[in-house]
């Protein structure tokens, strides 16, 4: 089991997030997870810094600490032989450190450059291309790719570690999960759904399955679920609305009737631990190992201090429920 922290990139500007992973390191945290957006969900979050620049300075200011993109799409705003090179780079920099998270993309990134949008079954052929180039880029030498919606021609990554990082590729049902175990070396998503842990390891999937647990620390549970409410409720739309929408004003449209109660029946609020660990548990009963906890609180540094001081030992020692007995 290993213990993520989730960089809250459209919440925090960069010199904030690099501090704060300087500080999730103290605490003992595995890894840092940091999502690769254009657009900040909703509108008065303020952020959404450059990720691979604000990870470049993370893996210069840290010694131990993971750090994972929480996901990147390689075919739409990037094409694919960039972030060959750009994870292979930060693979080099970060002494094999990173991790990169791969997804097939949300439209409120995506549609910034002006392409096409594509239907799901499209993003998944697109998807399984871009990596079958990355992987093609990182085996070394010049190569070429035809495809049917994305194309390399004679390109080289120079500047390869000795070991290619990790691809987790995130997932929501069967289809993306195939894609993850026969493209990918682990799996991302972010619900607790058995299923999609299934459908990967009966697709041959051996990798580590990473998912992000939500989380609010704050005094009391009531003002835990108005920090979510007023910043974080696009996380209970469900990843189909969340892939759809393209704008935060589209995101603060639809999430116009989430109460608090909902909040809280989502998230763990407030200062008990024993509610953090239960919503934590939800993961590993799924059947996911890596567990990255996405704290939408009001004060990132006593999240850190009460996850040093009263979570760190208790979630690392979690086992699923079928294991318990």
């Amino acid at each position: 089991m290993q213990i993520g922290y989730k960089l809250a990139a459209e919440a925090f500007g960069p010199a904030e997030l690099i501090r704060q992973t300087v500080r999730a390191e103290e605490a003992g945290f595995d890894f840092v997870e940091m999502s690769d957006h254009f657009h900040p969900w909703l509108d008065n979050q303020g952020h959404s810094p450059f990720a691979w620049t604000v990870l470049g300075a993370i893996a210069a200011r840290t010694e131990r600490i993971g750090l994972a993109t929480g996901v990147t799409c390689p075919t739409v705003r990037y094409h694919p032989a960039i972030i060959a090179q750009a994870a292979a780079t930060l693979g080099l920099v970060s002494d094999g450190r990173f991790v990169l998270g791969i997804g097939a993309g949300e439209r409120l990134n995506e549609h910034v450059v002006g392409r096409e949008f594509p239907a799901v079954r499209k993003r998944h052929e697109m998807l399984r291309e871009a990596l079958e180039i990355i992987r093609l880029l990182w085996s070394g030498g010049y190569h070429s790719y035809e495809g049917k919606h994305l194309q390399l021609e004679d390109a080289r990554v120079f500047d390869l570690p000795e070991e290619p990082p990790l691809i987790a590729v995130a997932a929501s049902g069967r289809a993306s999960a195939w894609i993850a175990a026969e493209l990918g070396d682990g799996l991302f998503a972010t619900d607790p759904e058995p299923d999609i842990v299934s459908h990967y390891r009966d697709a041959g999937g051996s990798g580590p399955g990473y998912a992000e647990a939500p989380l609010a620390w704050a005094k009391d549970e009531r003002t835990a679920a108005q920090a979510v409410r007023e910043t974080t409720r696009w996380a209970l739309t469900g990843w189909k609305v969340m892939s759809e929408l393209p704008n935060p004003v589209n995101f603060d449209a639809a999430t116009s009737t989430v109460r608090e109660e909902d909040v809280m029946a989502k998230f763990g609020c407030g200062p008990d631990p024993d509610r953090h660990v239960e919503v934590v548990q939800q993961f590993v009963d799924a059947g996911f190992d890596r567990i990255v906890l996405m704290n939408a609180g009001p004060d990132p540094d006593a999240f850190l201090d009460f996850f040093a001081s009263d979570l760190s030992d208790r979630l690392r020692s979690l086992k699923p429920a079928s294991q318990a007995a």
